[in-house]
């Protein structure tokens, strides 16, 4: 068997169902799919009987331990040549496998990892949400499938490894949170080819509001210290960017607000220099804003979408510079071992 696609699952039936139709309609039908439930109080093992007689699926449960640990069970228990690493809250296109098989006959690789967007039965807010994953203004235009100019760090919702390279490398980590960035890293160093497979796209619904969205960058801010200490030179630039971002809108906000303070309490004479203070502070956040509304607005076609984009945009952004911030306080500042936040509600 060529492909095993590993799913950990954690209360998610109705998803695990929507994943499993999509596999059905596969034109690469050379594949099984391993489904661990990770402790879940919502099994969805009914589902996956639904399905015995159209795929060939292998439920197993175990006690919660989070995904990463979860993926290493399913990839025990797993017969393909390369494992394929999904969450369990996408969908395929029916070409999914087809691409993925072309693109190894073309040029082997060790690892790959495939780009995703929205699915036109998203939620506004969802489709919002894969925007400011996926949009160049925001994370550089990487996850929604262009070209980067160094090395491609797959991410475990669309990750694929040849199953010898993953049990010598000893899988995921225990990592809470940046676990699949660690497992990334790991097979550079150990020497193995890492490539973008952009046709090998998925249909991510991601979180659901901005309030779990907000949960889940804070975590992924935090998760990039804890990488960082561990492998100091994965830190880049560009790892830096939400939180010079999250700084800039505090201490342009402030400005704001003691320029307005000013327009008030101030010399009647310098009402004026307090105004200019306070569109000078306030105009690079509305640039951006109007940006973010432009751009995901044409894309979507959607002038709602387009302005629940800019809301998604900020809370990427400042949930990831605001975990990071807290991280490196606590740890490169305070000498704290590694720690995350929002454990017990992050995956409900």
């Amino acid at each position: 068997m060529k492909y095993s696609i590993i799913v950990p699952v954690f209360n998610r039936p109705d998803e695990v169902d929507e994943l499993l139709q999509s596999l059905v309609g596969q034109t690469l039908k050379d594949f099984e799919v391993v489904i661990v439930e990770d402790g879940s109080q919502k099994p969805c093992k009914d589902v996956c009987d639904k399905y015995a007689g159209r795929l060939d699926v292998k439920y197993f449960q175990k006690n919660n331990s989070g995904p990463g640990q979860s993926r290493n069970y399913g990839a025990e228990r797993a017969n393909g040549e390369y494992l394929i690493v999904l969450d369990s809250d996408v969908v395929l296109p029916e070409g999914y496998l087809k691409a993925i098989d072309d693109e190894l006959e073309r040029e082997p690789a060790d690892a790959f990892g495939g780009p995703d967007c929205a699915h036109d039965s998203f939620t506004e807010t969802q489709k919002a949400i894969s925007y400011s994953m996926t949009s160049f203004f925001t994370t550089g235009g990487i996850r929604g499938g262009k070209k980067k100019l160094d090395k491609f760090y797959p991410r475990s919702f669309n990750m694929g490894i040849r199953r010898d390279v993953y049990m010598r490398l000893g899988g995921f980590s225990k990592m809470r949170f940046g676990e699949d960035i660690d497992f990334s890293i790991r097979i550079f160093k150990a020497g193995c080819r890492c490539r973008l497979f952009p046709e090998a796209w998925v249909w991510h619904k991601r979180r659901t509001d901005m309030r779990k969205f907000f949960r889940q960058v804070y975590n992924s801010g935090i998760a990039r210290v804890n990488l960082y200490k561990l492998y100091p030179e994965s830190l880049k630039l560009v790892h830096l960017l939400p939180m010079v971002f999250t700084v800039g809108v505090i201490l342009l906000f402030l400005i704001a607000c003691f320029g307005r303070i000013m327009m008030v309490y101030g010399n009647p004479a310098d009402f004026y220099s307090w105004y200019y203070l306070v569109v000078g502070a306030l105009s690079p956040i509305l640039l951006f804003s109007l940006i973010i509304f432009i751009d995901s607005s044409t894309k979507n076609k959607s002038l709602s979408i387009g302005f629940i984009s800019i809301g998604a945009a900020f809370v990427q952004l400042c949930g990831y510079g605001f975990g990071f911030i807290s991280a490196w306080w606590k740890r490169c500042l305070l000498g704290h071992d590694e720690f995350h936040a929002f454990d017990k509600t992050f995956y409900k």
